[in-house]
């Protein structure tokens, strides 16, 4: 393994010249890459990536491949990378990417290679997707004598299926999860019994095996069955059909539910990753202390259903096609960590790893660095702070990234690794298990790379070297120079990075394709951003080009970094990258506002806590219950309340008529003149709980209950003014006075928070010891020197900034209404989720709290989002609903395949289906909100009266009104 002390440079957008040619070095200037010719067939940011990473390695002659789906079915989806390629013979188009079934999938990779023969390309970078780790498109590119820019055929097979991944990590003292890795060898033994029976279909169905295999009687009958497979394969043909494979995986799940209790199951697809070809079964066990054989029977025969769920989605229910499952035990409480690996088929070197446990629907969401820099300069800082709790979970963190690291290079060797390639492995405490690799760059790898830069050094010549900081350059090099690049060290350069992934989702992360991107703001100092140049605009005119979010491929928009020197710092950045964050368009849905309640949770209770696969939803499922909880108030009733009680305290205060009448309406005066100062950030935040969720962190330390009633701890002054901030409200001249604090409510901020930080400074006050200044000033007596009349000027004056300024702290009540501090980070960093936010219908309602189904008729089931329509399971099953069928609660109607993601969608309520409005059959792209059934439910639907709704509203805000006041 590679260390390194040399830190390499404080500012990771300090490029050094990646033209190696004009290197006064001979030797430097024997690893140029100019004369490199490569055709990029992949999309999205890594394609603007590579481009502008080939321009500066002096590589001209380079290529795009342009799917006819960006610019013909979806108008104004045109490839943004095409603002800077303007030469039209570098762009070369196909109809999509990798076809739709088996057949069109082949006749693409030949269209390819021939595209690339044709235009005099001698290599080929399929970046990340998949097309970068298939093996039948990487052994093609090589027979037909060009370079594939990524790990060569035998690697990606040797590692990239995860079913010999994990046979090749057995083999070298490498830990795995528990599971099945050959459910099809023993479908295939299951159907023909005995060794002799095997060799006798080899035989009838004439199958080019390997003779000294077949005839090895110590290699064990699943061993001989999957050779026998191996050679169906290649043949084309199947030699046991989807039915009996399915029975064999129900019966391996139902064995392995047995085996372990309280436990899921996970199958994949050996083909598949990005949370493709993946589902989980058995999710009501986990709360059975004591499961019955039919309880697993029935959590089991979900299987069936699953695997050609599985097998539809990655494109392998083709006749021939390699069917295999892997069968796997979910280890629940997980993170899934990974180490970069990179290598030449001599040497391989681990470059740190990530932290991508945030992640919803298998999609990653935030990926974090984990380096050993970074965990030791953490493990100081809570030295320093006495946190020894924190201090012994860091330094196990430290012991399982040097063994994850030290495995991963092992294993990178043992399957002769020659490009960049990922080693995933999920995380129990101090335990470790290899899950998969991905024999391709992966989408997070700027996380990497941004940590660390690679050192190559002439051997012969220490002083003699090179760097390189990109991996999609390292990449090249290696397929351009192959064996002869030295091994690198690896250099730091940051400590801390983190990389969040803006996608196309609404707020309760569902996929939602089809907005128009009309405005996107410029990035800020210290912002990476790679959006495959959507935020480019016009070089011309200087006008945004608008920007349609298509839904044939994943919901990624564009990746967003930032660094720090530690993991705070990274974060810190990444909070006011996601707040200076403006994106605007028709029918346009982000996870934007997702992220940034996130982080600043993070950033609210500690950026080192250790959140699992499971935290996101469950967080969601919380945020959805200040949804509902905010949905319930009324921010404008409660200004009016609120000054009914201080005209209330006015009259008790001076029982004088005329004095009454003059103190009243100054009272009502001076808060009208804070109506919309205090009222606007209220209504933003209860508007949206993903702001409410990150803002309520924050602020957690800012705050008390005592006997139900709201105790500050910060003057309520400064908190007002950092939710303006957090809100990106704050002042600025250059922006319309929709978007911020209005001109005289910003006036008036200002002269307050002047006045309290006088006030403070004159006591000797830190920020902190508001409760200290709240007691001086209350004290009717002269305090700190001031004469009689100065000092009630004094508390006049405190006592009207603060003025109605409690309302704020009805956004704690909701905060504690909804036992939002009940997720917590714990002092060794462990997350404590509540056992009710895992409540399958509590999430399932919070889902719809956050975003509510398409407004329908009573009549009408509508399409819960766009993509495209299928009524069956697979092609050859029967479909999900008929005309005249009665359907149950819960039961499948129908898929909508969105964002590359097959997403089953259930009955919200039992009826019968009338008619079937969709008459186009499958493969039919509708909207959201589109009738798809006419249908006649079993129970009548109850309208909903507003004005009862209207007094609840009152009624509970008059409530919280009580606590603040």
């Amino acid at each position: 393994m590679a260390h390194t002390s040399e830190k390499y440079t404080k500012n990771p957008m300090i490029h050094r010249d990646r033209r190696l040619a004009l290197s006064p070095s001979a030797w430097v200037r024997s690893f140029a890459c100019e004369d490199l010719k490569p055709l990029i067939v992949c999309r999205g940011p890594i394609r603007k990536e590579a481009m502008d990473v080939y321009q500066e390695m002096g590589i001209s002659h380079y290529g795009i491949l342009l799917s006819e789906k960006d610019s013909i079915v979806y108008p104004n989806a045109l490839a943004p990378e095409l603002r800077t390629l303007t030469d039209s013979t570098r762009v070369h188009r196909v109809p999509d990417y990798t076809g739709a079934s088996k057949e069109e999938r082949v006749e693409r990779i030949h269209q390819i290679i021939s595209i690339a023969k044709d235009n005099g390309y001698d290599s080929i970078f399929a970046g990340y997707g998949f097309m970068a780790e298939d093996d039948e498109f990487v052994g093609a590119i090589e027979k037909a004598g060009l370079n594939f820019i990524g790990p060569c055929a035998a690697t990606q097979t040797g590692a990239g299926k995860k079913d010999e991944a994990k046979r090749t990590a057995l083999s070298v003292n490498v830990s795995v999860t528990p599971g099945i890795d050959n459910v099809t060898a023993r479908t295939l033994v299951k159907k023909h019994g005995s060794r002799e029976k095997l060799l006798a279909l080899v035989a009838s169905d004439g199958l080019q095996c390997d003779a000294k295999v077949l005839a090895d009687e110590k290699l064990s009958i699943e061993d001989l069955a999957d050779h026998i497979l191996y050679a169906s394969y290649n043949k084309g043909i199947d030699l046991f059909s989807i039915e009996e494979l399915c029975a064999q995986v129900e019966a391996e799940c139902a064995a392995m539910l047995k085996k372990h209790p309280q436990s899921r199951v996970r199958l994949k697809a050996i083909g598949g990753g990005g949370g493709k070809g993946q589902r989980l079964l058995g999710a009501d066990l986990l709360t059975m202390q004591n499961a019955s054989d039919a309880d697993i029977a029935k959590a089991a025969a979900d299987a069936p259903g699953l695997v050609r769920e599985i097998l539809n989605e990655v494109k392998a229910n083709g006749v021939g096609d390699n069917k295999n499952v892997l069968v796997e035990l979910n280890i629940e409480q997980t993170r899934h960590n990974e180490i970069q690996l990179l290598g030449n088929g001599d040497w391989c070197i681990a470059l740190g790893g990530r932290d991508c446990s945030l992640q919803m629907h298998e999609q990653k969401l935030l990926e974090v660095s984990v380096t050993q820099e970074g965990l030791m300069t953490a493990i100081e800082e809570a030295k320093i702070a006495g946190r020894k709790a924190e201090v012994k979970a860091l330094e196990s963190d430290l012991k399982v990234l040097r063994r994850m690291e030290e495995e991963s290079e092992r294993f990178g060797k043992a399957v002769g690794l020659d490009s960049a390639s990922t080693f995933e492995c999920i995380v129990d405490r101090d335990r470790h298990y290899f899950m998969e690799v991905n024999t391709r760059i992966q989408v997070e790898h700027r996380v990497t790379e941004l940590c660390y830069a690679l050192k190559f050094v002439n051997p012969e010549d220490p002083k003699d070297f090179f760097v390189v900081e990109s991996l999609v350059e390292a990449m090249a090099l290696l397929a351009r120079h192959k064996k002869r690049v030295p091994k690198p060290q690896r250099i730091v350069r940051m400590n801390a990075a983190v990389e969040a992934r803006l996608n196309a989702t609404d707020a309760s992360l569902s996929p939602h394709a089809g907005g128009m991107i009309r405005y996107w703001s410029k990035p800020i100092e210290g912002e990476i951003r790679d959006d495959q140049g959507i935020s480019m605009v016009n070089p011309d005119t200087g006008i945004f080009m608008k920007y349609k979010v298509a839904g044939a491929y994943d919901s990624n928009i564009a990746l967003l970094l930032t660094t720090g020197e530690d993991r705070k710092t990274s974060y810190d950045k990444m909070s006011e990258v996601l707040r200076a964050t403006t994106l605007r368009g028709s029918d346009l849905a982000t996870n934007l506002e997702f992220h940034y309640g996130l982080v600043n949770w993070f950033l609210g209770r500690n950026v080192m806590a250790k959140p699992t696969t499971r935290f996101v939803v469950p967080y969601l499922t919380l945020v959805g219950t200040l949804k509902e909880e905010a949905n319930k108030l009324d921010p404008v009733y409660a200004f009016l309340q609120m000054k009914k009680n201080y005209a209330k305290r006015v009259s008790e205060a001076y029982p004088e008529p005329d004095v009454q009448a003059k103190e009243a309406k100054n009272m009502s005066s001076l808060l009208d003149r804070k109506g919309t100062l205090i009222i606007r950030p209220i209504e933003r935040l209860l508007g949206d709980p993903h702001l409410l969720s990150g803002w309520l962190s924050i602020n957690t330390k800012n705050f008390r209950i005592d006997n139900g009633k709201v105790v500050w701890l910060r003057n309520p002054v400064g908190v007002l003014n950092e939710t303006y901030e957090y809100l990106h409200m704050n002042h600025r001249p250059h922006k319309p006075a929709a978007e911020i604090i209005w001109s005289h409510d910003n006036e008036l901020l200002q002269q307050a928070l002047r006045f309290s930080r006088t006030l403070r400074e004159h006591f000797g006050l830190a920020r902190d010891e508001y409760f200290t200044l709240n007691e001086i000033v209350n004290k009717e007596e002269p305090q700190g020197g001031f004469d009689a009349d100065t000092w009630q000027q004094i508390r006049s004056a405190h006592f009207g900034y603060e003025a109605g300024l409690e309302l704020l702290g009805m956004l704690f009540l909701v905060g504690q209404n909804t036992k939002f501090w009940d997720l917590r980070v714990e002092e060794d960093l462990e997350i404590t989720i509540p056992e009710y936010l895992t409540d399958p219908e509590l999430q399932a309602r919070m889902k719809k709290i956050l975003v509510p189904p398409p407004a329908t008729k009573a009549d009408e089931i509508v399409a819960a989002c766009g993509g495209m329509y299928y009524g069956q399971e697979a092609p050859g099953m029967p479909p999900f609903v008929y005309e005249g069928m009665h359907f149950e609660k819960g039961q499948p109607l129908y898929i909508i395949e969105v964002m590359k993601m097959f997403n089953k969608v259930y009955a919200p309520f039992a009826g019968t289906i009338d008619k079937m409005l969709v008459t186009s059959g499958d493969g039919t792209i509708v909207s959201k909100g589109q009738p798809l059934f006419k249908v006649t439910p079993d129970e009548k639907f109850v309208e909903v009266d507003v004005n009862a709704l209207e007094k609840e509203k009152r009624a509970l805000t008059s409530d919280y009104l009580k606590a603040v006041l």
